[in-house]
């Protein structure tokens, strides 16, 4: 039990423990086991969005008591509560995708009230899939309470008949069974083997791709992302990110004190350097906005422009989660970047030392494929770059990792909803050299900003990942590869370019020189837009269409708040 005599005089937690016009209050914490030593001692909330929705949350609820032991050791009291998490692989492809981006704000949201309402001191944060990291993150920056993010782990890579597998072999393999070269037997088998545990995706898709800037900016202790959801060395870095939590307590260091500027700049360099997921357009922009800083995703994609691809890992590359463990995990990758110059090492983290500090022993190993040096680099520019033109005014976002080639142009096959998209592939009704177009999927428009994984993979499992090329003012899973754009802003809801396409028009897509037209004159587009109508949704009531009601442009992160540069006060001073 706690001992140290803690001054609550300062610490949110005062209100509901401290006087005697709170005997009521601590008659609640009486009724759950706590004794008056516990009652003085400040509050942590240890906040996991565990649910038995995915393997990616299933690890969660065991690693929180991990944290809960070490606030306690440290002398806090712990007080761990859920919030919820739309998982990508299983609402991906149907009308449940709708609910995956705007769960980022609901996760953000339900923390921060819980936080408020129970007038938690501190937080300890874990997170397993794609939006749930982010949304983590984000109320950590809104709250601005002292707060340690951990990752709840990757998933085990499946073996099939030999060969590394991920669930993105299995969207793929939908498209081969689509196309008559895979048997139902033989993708049953494929799908009975390629998630053989706990954990999120192994790739660099979104979950990995946040769970590496979560130790890049500043908010997870060093090394903690690595190891896999099933290691119980996952339970260590719990306690320590409970004690770490105490020790930032103690200290005053918060959240924005980590997460200035620079280290959302550190964060960018990271996600370019390791081929991440498109969807860090979206995610750093929003955690920036919760602590008050301008970081669109134009900032994103100019950080993304000039840094190097270092690591060989899926979807682009051969790679997974697990092989960037085996090797010293993320620390050698910012070892790497902070060698080569890219990053800025006085950047301070929740240990209490600089990201240069932190890595000075870590040694960039060399006998290994997994992550190049700077000096050698897979390729010299970074593995997402953003594109700009008359079809993307507001810009638009492409993972060229991994791609052969980074120029196309094509003819426009446009669809007004996914649906209508994946039947057309299925069917194979697309020839090579079109661009299928997917619009009305924007923030506002979708609503929700849906992924495009099951489209895209099952174009790749038909052989066509390469002969065709796609554009949305959706999103892409992490996962997905190929010439494939997306976040095209203004969205079509909003009357943007991409809502005027029709089908045969030119499109030009050029990923070197950043840029994305369509081959029509300026008059022709003016004559389309007058004509243009605003298109209803089916949600017109219910969390969704309250979305999408508030929900801002995704250049500068769909967020649905005014953010921390219009705070009068701060959660933990009031």
């Amino acid at each position: 039990m706690p001992t140290k005599q803690w001054d609550k005089s300062r610490l949110p937690s005062r209100h509901v423990t401290v006087g005697p016009g709170r005997a009521p209050h601590r008659s609640y914490y009486y009724a759950m086991g706590l004794d008056e030593d516990a009652i003085n001692a400040p509050f942590v909330g240890v906040a996991t969005c565990w649910n038995e929705a995915a393997p990616c949350n299933i690890a969660l609820s065991r690693q929180a008591q991990s944290v809960k032991k070490g606030v306690i050791e440290a002398g806090g009291t712990p007080r761990e509560f859920t919030t919820i998490t739309v998982t990508d692989g299983i609402a991906m492809g149907h009308q449940g995708m709708k609910s995956s981006l705007v769960s980022r704000e609901c996760i953000a949201d339900s923390v921060e009230l819980t936080v408020r309402g129970h007038c938690y001191d501190a937080l300890v944060g874990l997170a397993g899939c794609d939006k749930s990291l982010p949304g983590m993150m984000m109320s950590m920056l809104r709250l601005n309470v002292p707060s340690v993010f951990m990752y709840g782990g990757s998933i085990l890579p499946g073996n099939f008949r030999g060969q590394d597998v991920t669930v993105v072999d299995v969207f793929e393999a939908v498209g081969r069974h689509a196309a008559g070269t895979m048997s139902d037997e033989d993708l049953h088998e494929l799908e009975c083997v390629a998630c053989p545990s706990a954990g999120a995706c192994g790739g660099q898709f979104t979950a990995n791709t946040m769970a590496t800037v979560s130790e890049a900016i500043g908010l997870a202790l060093p090394g903690s992302a690595g190891a896999p959801a099933p290691y119980e060395d996952r339970d260590r870095w719990a306690v320590e990110s409970g004690r770490a939590v105490m020790a930032l307590l103690e200290s005053g260091l918060r959240p924005r004190d980590i997460c200035t500027r620079e280290a959302f700049v550190n964060a960018a360099v990271v996600v370019a350097a390791t081929g991440g997921s498109t969807n860090a357009g979206l995610h750093l922009p929003a955690m920036a906005h919760e602590a008050g800083i301008e970081f669109t995703m134009d900032d994103v994609v100019n950080i993304f422009r000039r840094t190097p691809y270092i690591a060989d890992l899926k979807p682009g590359g051969k790679y997974v989660a697990f092989d960037v463990h085996k090797i010293g995990g993320i620390p050698v990758i910012l070892k790497g970047l902070l060698d080569g110059g890219l990053l800025n090492g006085d950047c301070i983290t929740v240990t209490g030392k600089t990201m240069a500090e932190n890595l000075k022993d870590v040694v960039f190993p060399t006998n290994q494929d997994v992550i190049y040096p700077v000096s050698r680099p897979i390729s010299p520019t970074g593995g997402v770059v953003g594109l700009r033109g008359n079809l993307a005014p507001d810009g638009a976002i492409v993972k060229v990792a991994g791609m052969a080639k980074q120029r196309f142009e094509g003819t426009a096959l446009c669809f007004d909803c996914e649906e209508d998209a994946f039947a057309a592939v299925q069917a194979r009704a697309y020839k090579t050299g079109d661009v299928i177009v997917i619009r009305y999927e924007g923030p506002r428009g979708g609503p929700g900003m849906r992924e495009m994984l099951s489209t895209t993979s099952a174009i790749y499992g038909q052989g066509m990942g390469e002969d065709v090329a796609l554009i949305t003012d959706g999103r892409f899973s992490g996962a997905t590869r190929g010439f494939c754009v997306g976040h095209v802003g203004p969205e079509a809801a909003l009357g943007g370019p991409i809502a005027l396409l029709q089908n045969g028009d030119k499109i030009v897509l050029d990923a070197v020189a950043g840029t994305m037209d369509v081959l029509l004159s300026d008059t022709e587009l003016a004559a389309r837009r007058a004509a243009w109508k605003p298109r209803k949704t089916d949600y017109n009531s219910g969390a969704i269409w309250k979305y999408a009601q508030l929900v801002g442009p995704a250049h500068l992160g769909a967020v649905t708040n005014p953010g921390g540069a219009a705070e009068t006060h701060s959660y933990p001073d009031q």
